[in-house]
């Protein structure tokens, strides 16, 4: 049956053309597979031998593969190539071969943001603000990011030369590194906004989520936290297996996780929890937005339908597919749709949509407040203590917030820099360092002044950047919030950043005022029903 869809699909693909026809004789197709298999291969034979253009039958069988799978109109079943197929298992498995160094592009140049802890970049000592000009003796300058992480990664075990331009250091510093086998923590940032409420951030549910957020909860209880703001926007999910691994952390033992149904053999499911929670009367604030999706919907969607969590926020993305994927090289593979899931209510999060773009339009309409999905009154579940919640668009917030958004004359800016832009993040990134080097920053609560902006303004004319003063006076503030970023990771880390970042955010305020308050997981659920935005469903 699978080899007869594959078949027919490519054929169908391979002669949609049409125009100038010279008729050759030609028999009527059998619907038999044997026969179906035979008329792809005739097909195939004719364009490789006979068609215009000379295409390699390699390529064509490339073109019939893609073409079958576009003809399923799912944007996740997909033949992975040697690249995308590497970047999965990294997102997947949150592991990969190199130096271990977070960087960006600052004048052109391959720039040190912070070493990794207890990787070969933090033994060889680089330091933030390091410059590496030349990695094997090849200049770095003028490369973008996928270009440094092409050749820079590698395998582990083999070895590099490192030339880093230092401030105060008069010649460049040779650092001969040998890669290591580098796992990115799936956990962002772990920090105390006050002194009762902590703050997670994640990035991707990898396999390692489920340890990392366990390590990152018992370090800020050692740092006092009564309550948890665990903030999953922009998370694209990832791992079921890890996304249920998550969820356990919370859930008591014998509690649904997640349904999955499919037509595979082993693909429907119903995965329950195994072991008792770590921390049962932590209160728990989850924080969301169109970003987040697949298996992070997973989480939200269980510790929201067990009343374990309060969703603050706007919906979710709206993937509830189960995408498994089947090497086929040591270089490429399939991922393919084999199921749905289904939160412990019954809902399915995939949302309804015509196509890939009407689905993206939803999720920026509902991240602006402007939700365009007219909701179906069949379509009601409900939790464990009886909350109204609903499916077919995402999981929807118990508290409905919307996140701050550029004003006018921001957007007018914004606009206005248009190509500039990376020249713009390049001026704020550079003055940020000279000014950490200068030491003129004398703590994390600094504050960015009139001046900082003027320079910031000055530098950017100087690389000929020159805005009007009518769009230059109504972004200022924007400015100001952009090179206060920039200046805390450098000067501070990446978790001074995070406090001061989330300070200005209305989502995570709005959290936060909600974990300070609760004293327990049930009267977070109390405060959330009478907090202003509730119930908008």
């Amino acid at each position: 049956m699978k080899r007869k869809l594959a078949v027919t699909t490519a054929v169908a693909v391979v002669a949609l053309a049409s125009g100038g026809w010279l008729l050759q004789r030609q028999g009527a197709p059998e619907a038999s597979v044997y026969q179906q298999a035979r008329l792809f291969e005739d097909v195939l034979d004719h364009v490789a031998d006979d068609y215009v253009d000379s295409i390699d039958t390699g390529k064509l069988y490339q073109m019939a593969i893609d073409g079958m799978l576009d003809q399923l109109h799912d944007p996740y079943s997909v033949f992975l190539k040697r690249d995308d197929f590497r970047a999965l298992n990294e997102q997947i498995s949150g592991d990969y071969g190199g130096f271990g160094f977070q960087f960006d592009i600052v004048g052109g140049w391959v720039t040190v943001i912070a070493p990794l802890p207890d990787t070969p970049a933090e033994r060889a000592g680089l330091q933030t603000g390091d410059v590496i000009t030349a990695v094997d003796g090849q200049s770095t300058q003028g490369w973008n990011n996928d270009q440094a992480l092409k050749n820079m990664r590698g395998q582990a075990g083999t070895s590099a030369t490192l030339t880093v331009k230092r401030t105060g250091v008069d010649r460049p510093m040779p650092m001969k590194i040998t890669r290591a086998n580098i796992h990115v923590n799936s956990v962002l940032a772990a920090v105390m906004l006050d002194d009762r409420v902590g703050y997670v951030q994640t990035s991707v549910v990898s396999r390692s989520l489920a340890s990392d957020l366990a390590n990152a909860i018992a370090e800020l209880q050692k740092q006092g936290m009564k309550s948890l703001i665990l903030d999953l926007r922009g998370n694209p999910g990832g791992s079921l297996e890890e996304g249920i691994a998550a969820s356990d952390l919370f859930l008591d033992p014998g509690q649904e996780v997640v349904q999955t149904r499919g037509r595979m053999p082993g693909s429907t499911n119903d995965y329950k929890d195994g072991r008792p929670q770590q921390w049962p009367s932590l209160p728990i604030v989850i924080l969301t937005n169109g970003g987040t999706a697949s298996a992070a919907e997973i989480i939200t969607g269980a510790l929201q339908d067990h009343d374990r969590a309060v969703v603050v926020g706007t919906p979710t993305f709206g993937k509830g597919l189960v995408q498994s994927v089947w090497p086929l090289t040591s270089e490429t593979a399939l991922k393919l749709t084999t199921g749905r899931w289904y939160t412990p209510s019954g809902r399915t999060i995939q949302r309804v949509a015509k196509n890939e773009a009407e689905h993206e339009a939803q999720v920026m309409a509902t991240d602006l407040g402007k939700d365009t999905v007219k909701l179906d009154s069949s379509l009601i579940f409900h939790t464990d203590h009886g909350r109204v919640v609903y499916g077919g668009g995402g999981i929807r917030p118990d508290i409905y917030i919307t996140p701050d958004t550029f004003t006018t004359a921001e957007r007018n800016f914004n606009k206005a820099l248009g190509s500039s832009f990376p020249v713009f993040r390049d001026v704020l990134s550079t003055y940020s360092l000279e000014l950490r080097d200068q030491k003129l920053i004398p703590n994390p609560n600094f504050t960015v002044t009139s001046g900082m902006v003027d320079e910031v303004l000055r530098r950017l004319k100087g690389r000929n950047v020159v805005l009007a003063d009518s769009l230059i006076a109504g972004a200022r503030n924007l400015i100001g919030q952009d090179l206060a970023d920039d200046i805390e990771i450098y000067s501070f880390g990446r978790a001074a950043e995070v406090k001061r970042r989330v300070g200005e955010d209305r989502q995570v305020q709005k959290a936060l005022d909600l974990a300070h308050r609760a004293r327990s997981p049930q009267d977070l659920l109390s405060l959330a029903t009478t907090a202003p935005g509730a119930n908008r469903n």
